[in-house]
């Protein structure tokens, strides 16, 4: 994560016109699509397929936040269902999903969001797999903990990110229920310094301490990070503890330190990759850009690369 002083104004790029129609145009999605399997589930399955052919197992993310009509909820809950319907029918691939609560209904009402989440653990329940709830911005949070507290009274089969950038996480970590699973991420949307911290090394030494209290508690942590020393730090301490890696995975995002993800993986570590697709994939690109300036630079030079 970088600071604010930087993801602020790179936020502010991607929303000028003349960059998002950049972005979004036929040069923008060559460079994109190294952070995004595509629009379609098929998209999404074959990158699934061949990060297995690499021993790296897959969450797929369908993209698309804060719905504003009924209907798109219904469409939102229809994809997910589909994608846990392929999930079954592909029994050889380990696939979980992510999904965001504001896709869902959280925005017009928390029974309805309950719902709709029940639907979808039923299936996975079905599918053998698991449905993370992805953590949205600060002013989501308790709508969405009560939502996962909720569910988790009833099914073995959820999970929830928590993010080590808010300052009121450890609080979260306290109140989680028994044996919870836990993505363990460091925060990707912008918040003033009152709520979340405003420096790398602060949120660095939070992610940290989160990980090894919440693994010291009983609880399966997805330890989602691109940084290596956070990385290697939890190794050691899963080690150092004798802890079963069964209640641990590293998890990084698509497109991102793919030689990091091999790495791993091929050294035996259980290694699972973020992987969002659909076709509202310019708001999830513009936070990547944000976190990282060699994700922007990376964006940028290959745009001009590709346009000459």
């Amino acid at each position: 994560m970088s600071g604010p002083l930087l993801r602020a104004p790179v936020l502010r790029l991607a929303e000028a016109g003349w960059f998002r129609r950049l972005a979004t145009g036929p040069l923008g999605w060559r460079v994109a699509s190294r952070f995004v399997a595509g629009e379609t589930l098929d998209d999404a399955i074959r990158v699934a397929k061949s990060l297995d052919g690499r021993g790296i197992a897959t969450i797929l993310d369908h993209l698309g936040e804060h719905v504003t009509a009924p209907e798109h909820v219904a469409e939102a809950v229809a994809a997910y269902l589909r994608a846990l319907d392929r999930v079954r029918l592909e029994p050889f691939l380990d696939i979980q999903l992510s999904v965001k609560l504001t896709q869902l209904g959280l925005d017009f009402s928390h029974e309805l969001t309950v719902a709709n989440m029940e639907r979808l653990l039923r299936a996975a329940e079905e599918a053998g797999t698991i449905v993370m709830i992805d953590m949205e911005s600060s002013g989501y949070v308790d709508r969405t903990l009560r939502v996962f507290r909720e569910l988790r009274e009833r099914h073995e089969r959820v999970g929830v990110a928590l993010q080590a950038y808010l300052r009121r996480t450890p609080g979260d970590v306290d109140a989680l229920p028994p044996a919870s699973i836990v993505r363990m991420v460091k925060g990707a949307y912008l918040e003033p310094p009152e709520v979340a911290y405003p420096t790398r090394r602060e949120v660095d030494a939070w992610f940290a301490r989160l990980t090894a209290t919440l693994l010291s508690r009983g609880h399966t942590v997805h330890v989602a990070t691109h940084d290596e020393a956070l990385l290697r730090g939890a190794i050691a301490y899963v080690e150092r503890r004798g802890l079963p890696w069964t209640r641990v995975e590293l998890q990084m995002l698509y497109g991102i330190r793919r030689d990091l993800q091999l790495s791993l993986a091929e050294q035996g570590y259980p290694v699972r990759v973020y992987v969002p697709y659909g076709a509202e994939w310019y708001p999830y690109l513009t936070r990547r850009l944000a976190e990282r300036p060699a994700n922007m630079w990376f964006f940028m030079s290959n745009l001009i690369r590709i346009g000459r």
